[in-house]
């Protein structure tokens, strides 16, 4: 399993970072986890293969996590001229966001006659789902986004990702992150309790707890930023966009 970090920046894209988009290829299949508002033109900045890209997985329905379907999608059909299905999977409600987001950006962009199959699988939250050989296990965690807010946990059958998407602390996210090789966790300011996102004072309280083999920061604002050297020091992993890890 190898990841490519497209976007890990919040929704301001602090730090010049895009928007959330990871790009995992794995022994079944090449996904995106999230597709944020920034995620095409950052795709193409890493020369990634558009047409390769067998689905896209969503945590949550907010634009910095998949406003870039839309976009995508179209490319999809007017540029890269995609051929072959495209699966996206999403918590429930996620066919009727997309929708709408396709319809306030691109009016009639629903009535498509579309040259490639795409279709929405809606995952059950708690529920182990089979995604294109996969198998996800997600969690509804704190964080309002109109739809429910997940962490996911990804296996190909020999190596497990996990994602914490947006959320403040919750003990949902332990066996999430547990015996994960790779555990990415939202991290978005450095103190301070905050509503629907984590802080770096509250996850270095938990990191023993999360039990993971390895778990990376992401989603960060400015006061996050300036303090990415102890976080360093405390033995996790830091994302950067374009930044490469095999798992």
């Amino acid at each position: 399993m190898n990841l490519t970090i497209i976007g890990c920046g919040d929704a301001f894209g602090s730090g010049g970072r895009s928007n959330t988009c990871f790009h995992l290829q794995t022994a079944k299949a090449t996904l995106l986890v999230d597709c944020g508002a920034s995620a095409l033109p950052a795709l193409k900045a890493r020369a990634i293969d558009l047409n390769a890209i067998d689905g896209i997985v969503l945590s949550h329905l907010h634009g910095d996590h998949f406003g870039g379907l839309p976009f995508l999608l179209l490319d999809y059909q007017f540029l890269a001229r995609r051929e072959t299905p495209l699966l996206i999977a999403g918590p429930p409600g996620t066919r009727a966001r997309l929708d709408a987001a396709m319809e306030v950006f691109f009016p009639k962009a629903t009535g498509t006659k579309w040259r490639f199959e795409w279709r929405v699988q809606e995952i059950a939250v708690g529920e182990p789902t089979d995604v294109l050989g996969h198998s996800i296990v997600s969690a509804e965690v704190v964080h309002q986004s109109g739809a429910p807010s997940t962490a996911l946990r990804l296996s190909d059958g020999d190596k497990t990702f996990a994602y914490s998407g947006d959320t403040e602390w919750t003990d949902a996210l332990l066996p999430i992150a547990r015996d994960a090789d790779l555990f990415i966790c939202e991290c978005y300011a450095y103190g301070g309790k905050l509503t629907g996102h984590m802080s770096w004072q509250t996850l270095w309280e938990k990191l023993a707890a999360l039990g993971a083999k390895c778990t990376m920061l992401t989603h960060m604002n400015p006061t996050m930023l300036a303090r990415l050297e102890e976080a360093r020091a405390a033995g996790v992993l830091v994302a950067e966009d374009g930044l490469v890890v095999g798992l």
